[in-house]
């Protein structure tokens, strides 16, 4: 008997699938990062965006060395033009490659800052293309490079190490890496350790992936897009920007940087900013 009983209701739930009238949904099981992540571990486009980037922040780097009146830093004050040259890098998905740290967030269905702190001294980031080749060129050339990171200062030394294990040029003491309370005053923003460097070097190129590593700090959408076309002239040459499609304050300013957005909120916020053409 239970067996018949089994086998109608296997029925009922076969005839109910094949309805037009009650079609069966399917709900995708994901994470929000996994496309942006995937990306940049698989696609041949990341690779040669980031390639395209060095390459001609290289082509450029000449230029700014002759050019005694060049420099990058807004913060950068006359007279600058006999000072010795310097590039500042971010770390974070500019010289470093962190989308194993996002890979393990999907898998595990958690999101940042989980198991950050475990990752940075894990040091296994790995350089992102042509990173290492565009710094040790600069570093031929007599500049001086700085690694301004916004990892917290207890991760100073970690991230030192990673970046001396993958080759990149000038890391023989923790001295060049200028990490995030370092001293005081040197908070999230990172316009005051731009203004430290312009005390003694001319800027000639800042590297990053995001807008707060070039100028400004927590302004609004608009805010931001204004800022970088202001700046057009400067972009590939002056200032050179990766891509990072996982994260950046450009996602935290459409949550006017509320850390108490919870994940429904931010996502129902996310969807209402999206531009739609129908």
């Amino acid at each position: 008997m239970k067996f018949l009983i089994a086998i109608a209701i296997l029925a009922c739930v076969v005839l109910a699938s094949c309805s037009h009238t009650t079609p069966y949904v399917y709900y995708r099981q994901t994470h929000e990062l996994l496309h942006s992540v995937l990306w940049m571990q698989r696609s041949a486009e990341y690779y040669a965006a980031c390639e395209t980037v060095y390459l001609g922040a290289l082509d450029a780097l000449d230029r700014a060395l002759a050019d005694s009146d060049w420099t990058a830093a807004s913060e950068q004050k006359l007279p600058f033009g006999t000072k010795p040259p310097a590039i500042i890098v971010d770390v974070d998905e500019t010289v470093l490659d962190n989308s194993f740290y996002e890979a393990r967030l999907i898998l595990d269905g958690s999101n940042y800052p989980n198991g950050w702190d475990e990752w940075c001294c894990e040091e296994k980031a790995v350089a992102l293309p042509g990173a290492v080749e565009y710094l040790k060129e600069a570093d031929k050339r007599g500049v001086a490079i700085f690694y301004v990171t916004n990892r917290d200062v207890k991760l100073d030394e970690c991230t030192w190490r990673n970046l001396r294990a993958q080759g990149f040029p000038q890391t023989a003491t923790a001295e060049q890496v200028l990490s995030k309370d370092e001293h005081e005053g040197w908070g999230s923003d990172k316009s005051t350790r731009r203004d430290y460097i312009a005390r003694t070097h001319r800027i000639v190129q800042i590297a990053g992936d995001n807008l707060d590593d070039f100028a400004g700090y927590k302004q609004t959408t608009e805010e931001r897009n204004a800022l970088a076309k202001n700046y057009m002239s400067w972009w590939g040459t002056h200032w050179l920007m990766l891509p990072n499609p996982a994260y950046g304050s450009w996602e935290r300013a459409l949550l006017k940087y509320d850390n108490g957005v919870g994940d429904s909120l931010a996502l129902r916020i996310k969807y209402e900013e999206l531009k739609s053409g129908r």
